[in-house]
């Protein structure tokens, strides 16, 4: 079992209970879906005010209505296709809030470039998932690309729970523009009958690989991925943030 298998098999223990309990007490799968939502509404606010211990704790209790409500509607034979919409949309306006929040801080402190890269990054996250919801209108499947929701809303409560919020801004910017490369780039093979590039030889093989993201989670390569991205967190400092104007620091001295 790999290292992101054995943390889904170990959470999945209490998300079972709690999956067991919603179902025994009759709460609709929307019904979840829109108080996992308000929960996130408070998590955002607590990034704008700079409290992103609380706002780490609120993401969990928020993302775990989001989780179990699709687990709910198939259990209780409620899976419809409005449920599927209504799922979707509501998730884009939760994104949407944390990246607002984190807008509205990074603007109190007088950090514009900060307040362009997570604009940016909100900008492509939504992207990714219109890209995939869009190609899946014209073809099967549009599954690639690393950059997935899941993959945001834990680098989000790990950059609460580090202080480590900028550095997780660069990765999901970076990570969901070549996402949404991915979908489009493999979109446009897949209506033209064009085959995937595979590469010529190992290096290429790698970057072709890189690209073109499909592996599962919890596999080696995913793994790997993950041990990277949680390095480069974890190894950039947090003072990025800091105002230079409040402290009469210089803008190197912010890099040290």
């Amino acid at each position: 079992m790999t290292v992101t298998g054995l943390i889904g098999s170990v959470f999945m223990f209490p998300l079972r209970a709690i999956i067991s309990a919603s179902v025994a007490l009759g709460i609709h799968p929307n019904l979840l879906t829109l108080i996992g939502v308000l929960i996130n509404v408070g998590a955002a606010w607590a990034l704008g005010r700079d409290h992103f211990l609380l706002a780490g704790l609120i993401m969990i209790v928020a993302n775990i209505f989001d989780f179990i409500d699709g687990k709910v509607a198939h259990i209780t034979n409620t899976v419809s296709r409005f449920g599927a919409f209504w799922d979707s949309t509501l998730d884009r306006f939760s994104d949407i809030a944390l990246f607002l929040g984190l807008i509205y801080l990074y603007a109190t402190v007088r950090r514009t470039d900060y307040v362009m890269v997570t604009a940016l990054a909100m900008m492509f996250s939504i992207m990714t998932s219109y890209a995939r919801a869009r190609a899946e209108s014209l073809i099967d499947k549009c599954k690639v690309g690393f950059m997935e929701r899941p993959e945001r809303i834990v680098l989000f409560m790990i950059g609460a729970f580090t202080n480590r919020m900028a550095a997780v801004m660069w990765v999901i910017l970076i990570l969901s523009i070549v996402t949404v490369a991915n979908r489009i780039h493999y979109t446009y093979l897949a209506l033209n009958d064009k085959p995937m590039p595979t590469g010529s030889n190992f290096i290429s093989s790698v970057f072709w690989r890189a690209f073109f993201w499909r592996d599962e989670r919890a596999s080696v390569p995913y793994d790997l991925w993950v041990i990277t991205i949680l390095a480069f967190v974890w190894l950039t400092p947090p003072d990025w943030l800091r105002d230079p104007t409040a402290s009469g620091l210089g803008v190197w001295e912010l890099f040290r």
